[in-house]
């Protein structure tokens, strides 16, 4: 009896070992599943017409033991998984495709099932959520993500501008040095252009470059006054998400891990235009054509056969522009948002106008001269003099003005200072 079972669960023929593991793992689970409701095996063996011989073996196996058996084609790059995964953040997508040029010829499921406990050991697991579905033009949704990532022989972190459609799951993604409104404005204009439109609305988290601010409570929102005119351009209505919870744009929760796990992981570009050419191209070539979890299209697909985008306006916005008036200190290094860009010496104590673009800082003096450098990102930074040498101007008897430095007799003759009792100088203050 228990042989004719085993003829039934494992078929002889080669060609049915795809089926024969299906089958196995289907009926594994029919009697775990029954025996965990405290059915006996009996019962279990009536009930799925096998023996009870056999109900006892399967119940003393693991499957999870079985699966290991499976994937030992991967021990010969065991050190390889080791030393990489967590580099790309244990994603099986992109370990497959890194094992492909060694010679690996086997599954993502395979790659996944053979990592799945360093996975489990690394990742901490998610609570549940309510997905929530829009219609074919309906919806986008934006966010930022972060990373950081060698550029040459530097490890900089950049900001990553990322949109996801909402019905066809297409993406876009492009890197900025910063999250200011310039880069949120660019994002916007480059994303419609790669879409070709945009949706009916965009859902958005509560950065302070979008609103200003907003009451739970009451519902009443104040919105950024350059970008609510920019978004009022293009027609999109813009919607907020609830404070602390992400899960309400999950699509765009996905989509920028994604982009960090499958598309950066373990990358180095020359600089930032290299890296921005390589995320159009993946997200072209990559994620717009592997088949989606939720909606099982191709974004791709799924895009030209139903989403229905409202064509805008694309052409170039005008260049924002900040203006401030700074006086040139005697270092000659002008501070623009805490940071410090040089200018000649010829222009201490003078009073020059400062032009802050996207990317750019440019420092007027009058409608001649004028000194431009590149914008710094950070802060307590100093940008470097990329012009003819700085010369220190000259007096009236053709000297070079020098900063005053005290003589080093004196300064060893003030001696230490000498540290007194608050009480002492209380009885000189009566």
């Amino acid at each position: 009896m228990e042989e004719a079972t085993r003829s039934e669960i494992l078929p002889a023929t080669p060609s049915g070992v795809a089926e024969a593991e299906v089958t196995n793992q289907n009926v594994y689970g029919a009697i775990r599943t029954l025996y965990e409701q405290g059915v006996n095996k009996k019962t279990i063996a009536r009930e799925l017409g096998l023996d009870v011989k056999t109900v006892r073996k399967w119940l003393r196996r693991s499957w999870a033991r079985q699966q290991r058996r499976r994937s030992r084609g991967l021990d010969a790059y065991r050190e390889f998984l080791k030393a990489r995964a967590p580099e790309v953040g244990f994603n099986g997508s992109v370990l497959k495709r890194e094992l492909e040029p060694m010679g690996y010829s086997g599954t993502y499921a395979t790659v996944a099932r053979y990592i799945a406990a360093w996975r489990k050991a690394w990742m901490p697991e998610a609570g549940p959520t309510v997905r929530f579905e829009t219609g074919p033009g309906e919806q986008a949704q934006v966010d930022w993500g972060s990373l950081r990532i060698w550029l040459g022989d530097e490890a900089v972190k950049v900001h990553l501008f990322t949109m996801v459609l909402g019905f066809s799951r297409r993406i876009f993604a492009q890197a900025y040095l910063n999250e200011r409104l310039d880069a949120l404005l660019d994002g916007h204009a480059c994303a419609f252009a790669h879409f070709g439109g945009r949706t009916e609305s965009i859902l958005y988290d509560n950065p302070r470059t979008i609103v200003t601010a907003k009451d739970e409570a009451s519902g009443h929102v104040e919105w950024n006054a350059t970008f609510k005119d920019r978004m009022d351009f293009y027609g999109v209505t813009m919607k907020l998400c609830r404070y602390y919870r992400a899960q309400t744009k999950g699509k765009i929760e996905s989509g920028v891990k994604y982009v960090k796990r499958n598309a950066l992981a373990g990358r180095r570009f020359r600089d930032l235009d290299e890296l921005n050419e390589y995320l159009l191209d993946w997200c072209v070539r990559v994620a717009d054509a592997r088949e989606h979890g939720t909606t099982h299209e191709k974004p791709a697909e799924r895009f030209k056969r139903a989403e229905k985008l409202i064509a805008v306006d694309l052409r170039p916005p005008a260049r924002r522009e900040e203006v401030v008036v700074r006086r040139v200190p005697r270092d000659a290094y002008v501070a623009v948002e805490t940071n410090r860009y040089p200018v000649p010496f010829t222009w201490t104590g003078r009073d020059v106008t400062v032009r802050l673009l996207a990317g750019e800082v440019a420092i007027h003096l009058d409608a001649v001269q004028a000194v431009t450098h590149e914008r710094l990102t950070g802060k307590h930074s100093v940008a470097r003099w990329n012009g003819p040498p700085r010369v220190l101007p000259k007096g009236p008897k053709g000297e070079v003005h020098q900063p005053p430095r005290l003589d080093p007799a004196y300064v060893q003759g003030l001696g230490d200072v000498e540290i007194r009792e608050l009480a002492r100088y209380q009885e000189v203050t009566r």
